[in-house]
This record gives structure tokens, sequence and C-alpha cells, in this order.
């Protein structure tokens, strides 16, 4: 019998702020606030799916799915790679990135995907039912938003 390691699925997830500084939300049917995002495409062997070119493009597609708002997928954010585990036995990794909207001023829209779409200051999501990862992730994009600009590389500048 031969060895066959277990895989573990990939979710990519997007910080992504309104014009007015607050973090787009989407409840799904646990009940709990989550990053808008998901999956990878592999595609389909007759080309009717494309394959996602890169997990920046997988996110500015899910997110452009699930919202309607067009992003671009910035940097990584530090601290936003974690395990979830949304069921037991049901383990994800979790790749977190930072977003810059392209349309801030079109309002977002919820999709069948979700239960609800919501809007938050970052003061707000601490309260929230939501995996502690994501609440991190938040945070940590809120907080390079408002660095100052020298302290940051060039890859975290959007």
């Amino acid at each position: 019998m031969t060895y066959m390691p277990p895989l573990w699925p990939v979710s990519v997830k997007g910080v992504a702020l309104d014009g007015r500084d607050r973090v787009l939300l989407l409840k799904n049917e646990r009940d709990e606030w989550e990053l808008p995002g998901g999956r990878l495409e592999i595609g389909s062997a007759d080309g009717a799916v494309p394959t996602d070119a890169s997990p920046e493009a997988a996110l500015e597609r899910e997110i452009q799915e699930e919202t309607g708002w067009e992003v671009e997928a910035g940097p990584l954010i530090g601290g936003g790679t974690w395990i979830y585990q949304p069921i037991p036995g049901r383990r994800v990794l979790i790749v977190t990135y930072g977003c810059a909207v392209l349309t801030p001023d079109r309002p977002p829209v919820v999709s069948h995907e979700h239960k609800q779409l919501g809007m938050f200051a970052a003061d707000e999501v601490s309260g929230l039912n939501m995996p502690d990862g994501y609440k991190q992730a938040i945070a940590a994009w809120f907080g390079r938003r408002h660095a100052d600009p020298s302290d940051l590389d060039d890859s975290e500048r959007m």
C-alpha cells in the first residue's frame, strides 16, 4: 500500500476597505462573519472554467463574484496565514491578502453564497462572531493602512 499524504484545502481571503474605512465581511451558514474569498479554480478539461493564474487572481475573482467589488490583491498580511477548523476533523489553510478596492463607491452586494453582508469599522470587529485569525488579519491591515508610509516597504504601499 502506498502512502498518500493528507491534502490541505487552501482558501485565499481578502481584507477590503470601503471609502469610509470599513471592512467588508460576509456571514456564512455557521452564522460566523468571514472575509470574502475562496478556493483557487483548477479549471475544467474543456476550458469552460478557466484556471486561476495565481492566488491573487483567484482572490480578485472570488471577491467580485461574492460582492460585485473589483479589487487588486495586495501584499500578504503578516499573521494572516493560519489553520482554521470550521468543523471537527476538517482543516483549511487560510491565506489572507490586503486589498485595494478599485470600486470603493460601488455598494457591495451579497451573493447566494452568504446570508448577509456587513461593513464594520476597526473598533467593531473584536465583538463579532468570527474566528480570531480573521480578526488578527483585519487588525494588521488596519494597522498597516494607518502606519507611517516611511515604515512600509514597496510591496506594502497600496
